[in-house]
């Protein structure tokens, strides 16, 4: 591959398309951002008017309390991601349907008290946006909801459950026989949890939830499940069957939700260090979910196919993710700094940032009974707004999701609206310390841009895990 070229370099148009040209991509881009522009405007979910094109996305929190409830630090990320001026709002959070679905110790989770926790969260997200002045009409508040799988983490150790045998990742995880792998009757029982957590989120005053399907967690594991027996494997009806199972479910118990998905639309082979720790797929019999039969290229038919299943059981918003952070990242979570703890870039970030892109754009123009709302935008950096607008002008995706980008600029989607312009040094640089930090058992945050993390006695500690690690 050609050098990555840090975004910070390509500071004019001309250079970013000739970057663009150079890897053979091309990506839409407005001169000029409009304050009444298409950013701002309003569009329908199931209904609902929501007041912009901005999302927050849910990310996974780990500085929960032990028992999985709501600190001082996930307030104030909500509170935050109130304050952005954004519309659309997955509560910034991942919520873990029992204890031992987490994917490490600190993260929320079903628990006695996930009522009130809910209701107070939403209550101060809400006030947060008021508080900005913003009406609250027209913001739409979601959770998402999710099942670790063979990435749980509950007590600060690996206790993998699993969708089917997978022979590198059972190996990463230390799986060595079937003792890890769900059987049909658990999975049963899993439905149940996720609609006792819709409901309780139905009663807290949420708009929708995010049945997940993602990241190399259970609900996208099972969509790989090719070689499992049995009513949830097989053939893309048989893999499919969980989710679709779980989304009609929490239909029936929880009927004043909408329902979301946030869904790798595509996936690869797992990544590993290879010569001088350039990252390389290390290739398995697995098909993934929505790859090419080799493993390391795009085929969409069976996503496609699960989005029209999606749109049937009505399901109203589809969130595009790819791959997962666990053994693909740059798939995931384009970046130029990637964690610490993992390979060299294999391609350049931007590469990366189109593949998502494109494929957003596919289905949202196939599926037009289902918003879309896209992902990987924050590597774009100071060019995010400009490519945000021309995507949402050209119908390429609905809603502009932002994760990373919230933890170091959560007001960014206020700032461009108005018309402030961006506040550069808050602009996230993709160093990946919001990744690395967490791997590594310290609370999650921007350490880096922040200056509430920067001033934390975890900022040191994670400087010196960073040196181990180079």
């Amino acid at each position: 591959m050609s050098r990555a070229v840090k975004m910070t370099r390509l500071g004019t148009r001309e250079k970013l398309e000739a970057r663009l040209a150079e890897l053979g991509l091309s990506l839409p881009i407005d001169d000029e951002i409009e304050e009444e522009g298409p950013l701002s405007h309003a569009f329908d979910v199931g209904g609902r008017s929501v007041g912009n094109r901005f999302a927050v996305l849910p990310m996974e929190g780990w500085d929960a309390s032990p028992d999985g409830r709501p600190t001082d630090l996930v307030k104030r990320r909500w509170s935050r991601f109130g304050e952005s001026g954004a519309k659309l709002v997955w509560g910034g959070e991942a919520y873990a349907v029992q204890p031992e679905a987490r994917a490490n110790p600190q993260q929320l989770c079903a628990n006695p008290r996930s009522a009130e926790d809910l209701a107070s969260l939403r209550k101060t997200l809400v006030l947060a946006h008021k508080a900005k002045g913003d009406r609250t009409e027209d913001l739409l508040l979601g959770l998402q909801l999710t099942h670790s799988g063979r990435f749980s983490r509950p007590h600060g150790e690996l206790l993998p459950r699993t969708a089917f045998r997978h022979s590198v990742l059972d190996r990463r995880v230390g799986v060595e026989d079937d003792r890890a792998m769900l059987t049909d009757d658990e999975l049963d029982g899993l439905i149940g949890d996720y609609v006792r957590m819709a409901k309780l989120t139905e009663a807290a005053g949420f708009d929708f939830v995010d049945v997940k399907a993602c990241h190399g967690y259970l609900g996208h594991e099972l969509l790989s499940a090719r070689t499992r027996s049995g009513s949830y494997g097989g053939d893309l009806e048989g893999r499919s069957r969980f989710l679709l199972r779980t989304i009609e479910a929490v239909r029936s118990e929880a009927p004043a939700l909408q329902i979301g998905v946030r869904l790798s639309v595509f996936d690869r082979h797992p990544f590993i260090p290879g010569e001088d720790r350039l990252g390389v797929p290390e290739t398995s019999s697995h098909q993934p979910f929505g790859a090419s039969d080799d493993g390391l290229g795009l085929d969409l038919a069976e996503s496609h196919q699960l989005v029209e299943w999606l749109a049937a059981t009505g399901v109203t918003l589809v969130c595009t993710t790819a791959g997962s952070p666990y053994y693909n990242p740059h798939i995931q979570r384009p970046a130029f700094y990637p964690p610490s703890d993992g390979y060299r870039l294999p391609e350049d970030p931007l590469v990366g940032v189109v593949r998502q892109i494109d494929a957003t754009a596919e289905l949202t123009k196939r599926h037009q009974g289902i918003k879309f709302v896209g992902s990987a935008y924050t590597y774009l950096q100071e060019w995010l707004p400009n490519v945000a607008q021309a995507i949402i002008r050209a119908g390429r995706a609905d809603s502009i999701g932002l994760g990373r980008m919230m933890l170091s600029y959560p007001e960014l989607p206020r700032d461009v609206l108005t018309g402030r312009g961006l506040e550069r040094p808050l602009v996230c640089r993709t160093f990946s310390d919001c990744t690395t930090a967490p791997r590594n058992g310290l609370v999650s945050g921007c350490y880096p841009i922040d200056p509430f993390y920067k001033r934390r006695p975890e900022a040191e500690r994670l400087a010196e895990i960073k040196k181990g690690l180079v």
